[in-house]
């Protein structure tokens, strides 16, 4: 188990919440600017709309989960690699010592 966080968990870690996300997709949804709310929250246009591709229609609660099941995705795969890779190392000392 580990302590802190690494390197890459901090990467991972998302710049906006799922409130902020909601937030500017509703002020767009609205009739606002997408510029006019991209600068109010301080996201690229093209941030806004890769999020309006990937979370429209979606509530906080709904967005938040999808966030959650993708970060056990992300880690299932890592675990699914290690355990591979160590398959084929043991496959690989049993076929010389045959």
């Amino acid at each position: 188990m580990r302590s802190s966080p690494t390197e890459e968990d901090k990467m991972r870690k998302a710049r906006f919440s799922e409130e902020q996300i909601t937030y500017a997709l509703k002020q767009v949804e609205s009739g606002k600017p997408v510029g006019e709310v991209c600068r109010q929250i301080g996201v690229s246009e093209q941030s806004f709309y890769r999020w309006k591709r990937k979370y429209e229609g979606m509530g906080v609660a709904e967005l938040r989960r999808l966030r959650q099941l993708e970060e056990e995705n992300r880690k299932l795969k890592r675990i699914v690699a290690d355990l591979t890779l160590d398959k084929h190392i043991l496959q690989d000392v049993l076929s010389k010592k045959f």
